[in-house]
C-alpha cells in the first residue's frame, strides 16, 4: 500500500513549507489542504470563528479525491492541520493509502509570534487557542520540532521516514 505522509499542526507551524521541503527533497507529490476549503470556510476561519466537523465536509470530500487522483504516487505529502479526530479517521479510512502523521511543534509564544507576522492568509492568530485545544495527537505520529531550518527538519523526517519502510 502507498503512503500518505500527513504534515500536520496548528495554523502558522510551517506545515506547507515543511511539506513542500520534503516532497522536493524526495521528488514525491504535495497537496496543500488549505486549496480544498469552499470559500465560505475560508470566510468563517476569517472572522475568528472555528470551523465544525460539519463545516469540514466539503472540504475533506475535495481533499480526499484529489488524493486519491494520485493513487500511483507511492508516497504523496499532504500538509493539512488534521487537528480533530474527525478529520484523521477519514484521512485514514478513505484515502486509500498508510497514513503516516508527522505532528510539528512549537512553542505557543513562538507560534503566535509567526501567526501575527505572516500577511494575506485567511487564519488570523486569534484561533490559535481554539486550535491548540482542538489539537489531537495522532497514535504514532513523528514529532518534530519545527524552530529549526526548514533543510534540517525536512532531511530529519525523511531519514525516520525512510527507516519506517527498510
Amino acid at each position: 500500500m502507498h503512503t500518505l505522509v500527513i504534515v500536520m499542526g496548528p495554523a502558522g507551524i510551517g506545515k506547507s513549507t515543511i511539506a513542500a521541503g520534503l516532497a522536493g527533497l524526495n521528488d514525491w507529490p504535495m497537496i496543500e489542504a488549505d486549496d480544498y476549503h469552499p470559500l465560505p470556510n475560508k470566510e468563517k476561519m476569517a472572522t475568528g470563528t472555528p470551523l465544525t466537523d460539519a463545516d469540514r465536509i466539503i472540504w475533506l470530500d475535495r481533499l480526499i479525491s484529489e488524493i486519491k487522483l494520485h493513487a500511483s504516487a507511492p508516497c504523496l505529502i499532504l500538509a493539512c492541520s488534521a487537528l480533530t479526530p474527525y478529520v484523521q479517521t477519514r484521512l485514514k479510512t478513505e484515502c486509500e493509502r498508510s497514513c503516516q502523521w508527522v505532528l510539528l511543534t512549537l512553542e505557543k509564544n513562538a507560534l503566535k509570534a509567526r501567526l501575527e507576522a505572516r500577511k494575506g492568509h485567511f487564519m488570523p492568530a486569534s484561533q490559535l487557542d481554539d486550535q491548540l485545544k482542538a489539537l489531537t495527537e495522532p497514535k504514532a505520529a513523528i514529532k518534530v520540532a519545527a524552530d529549526r531550518p526548514v533543510h534540517t527538519i525536512c532531511q530529519e523526517i525523511s531519514n525516520i521516514l525512510n527507516e519506517k519502510t527498510d
